[in-house]
């Protein structure tokens, strides 16, 4: 009964102001003029988790908590950086191993990397990173350009002040070593 109520509906409304979403024009004529019910084109599957995150339209769950813990450690990293270059002309000491200046290189990196993929989501989608859970990947975005900002003022600083910038290595007889 039902099936044929719907064959008289499709019979008698034009075809335009009777198409189902996802349902083609020819589609939709096909149905009529064969008298079979018609099933709604499939829609695309999801993308993956990682290509919705990338793209901005998710918060992403754990890996963008992730992601944002790590992006504000590394800004606070720069931050520590940037002040102790700025008063002292050198940046952070080696550190046991050379651990503190493995992590502030690796912050620098990690900002940059940061600031890459917002230019490019932003390129993309039009609108920024996603804040992700807790706002910590939009924290961890505007922290990283404001640490570059600061990098950026602290070197023409350092320029003016010691004449040059250190070099990333320390070397013997040099201002950092």
């Amino acid at each position: 009964m039902s099936r044929m109520l719907a064959l008289l509906l499709l019979a008698a409304t034009p075809t335009l102001a009777f198409q189902r979403p996802g349902l083609s024009l020819r589609r939709a004529s096909a149905v009529r003029s064969s008298a079979a019910v018609a099933h709604p084109v499939r829609t695309p599957p999801r993308p993956a988790r990682s290509a919705v995150l990338l793209n901005g339209a998710d918060d992403g769950g754990a890996p963008a908590a992730a992601l944002g813990a790590l992006g504000v450690f590394a800004s606070l990293v720069c931050f520590v950086s940037e002040f102790t270059l700025k008063t002292t002309g050198c940046g952070l000491p080696a550190g046991p191993g050379g651990l503190y200046g493995a992590v502030e290189g690796l912050s620098y990196l990690a900002i940059v990397a940061l600031i890459g993929w917002s230019v490019a989501t932003k390129v993309q989608t039009g609108k920024g990173l996603p804040a992700g859970p807790f706002g910590l990947l939009g924290a961890a975005e505007g922290l990283a350009y404001l640490a570059a900002l600061a990098g950026i003022v602290i070197a023409g600083l350092t320029v003016v002040d010691y004449g040059s910038i250190p070099n990333a290595v320390p070397s013997e007889g040099a201002r950092c070593s």
